[in-house]
């Protein structure tokens, strides 16, 4: 029987953003305080499952600050090194580093950019974020077998639409949607259970749900 594996898809803190700009690859957006609130949890989750036997190893994720430092207390939680991880960054997006986007939207220059909302026109194509996302996936999955057997585990934070994206191509579901009905609150945990034939079940949890009832409705990231 070929061993298994989990990857677990952690969705970043919040993020300090008090212009409410689409931040999306921007550099210097890093966690609020509540954001780095929700970090600390995220660790003590982990923490928790290591305790009851279901320990994690390895840690990864995208090179933005905000993953960066939701990465940091599961580090040194764990005691772990972080792998920078270049595919589960955040999508690129034409309204990047704008602040009310539906205001923008009406100007007929952004037009071009609604024509086809299924690839989406105004981004990176969801296929290929999906596409990305699985190759790390599968690389830190066959990296964790090969190191710790059957059953390891490794954390990944990302980003909501990338994470959101993958989890609809595992579940067979369209990439098209509507984005007010992501189930990938912040600093969820979208798991992914990894077998012979690849991601054979995903897994939703969330941690910090309390705390995110709190959190400001900025711009997805």
């Amino acid at each position: 029987m070929a061993d298994t594996a989990t990857v677990h898809l952690v969705r970043h803190g919040e993020v300090h953003n008090p212009d409410k700009v689409l931040y999306g690859r921007l550099p210097g957006f890093g966690l609020s305080e509540l954001g780095k609130q929700m970090a600390e949890g995220i660790a003590d989750y982990f923490g928790d499952r290591a305790q009851s036997g279901r320990p994690v190893h390895l840690l990864a994720a995208s090179p933005l600050q905000r993953a960066q430092e939701t990465i940091a207390p599961v580090s040194a939680r764990l005691g772990l090194p972080v792998v920078t991880e270049d595919r589960v960054l955040e999508a690129e997006n034409a309204f990047e580093g704008l602040s009310d986007v539906k205001r923008h939207l009406r100007t007929p220059r952004y037009w071009p950019l609604l024509i086809n909302p299924f690839r989406p026109s105004w981004g990176e194509p969801y296929k290929q974020q999906v596409e990305r996302v699985l190759h790390a996936v599968k690389n830190l999955a066959d990296r964790a077998i090969a190191e710790h057997g059957d059953g390891a585990e490794a954390v990944v934070v990302s980003h909501q639409l990338p994470i959101w994206v993958t989890r609809l191509w595992a579940e067979q579901r369209p990439l098209w949607h509507d984005p007010r009905q992501r189930e990938c609150s912040l600093t969820s945990v979208t798991s992914l259970h990894i077998g012979p034939s690849g991601v054979e079940s995903v897994s939703y949890a969330e941690p910090n749900k309390e705390l995110s009832r709190q959190a400001l409705a900025l711009p997805g990231a």
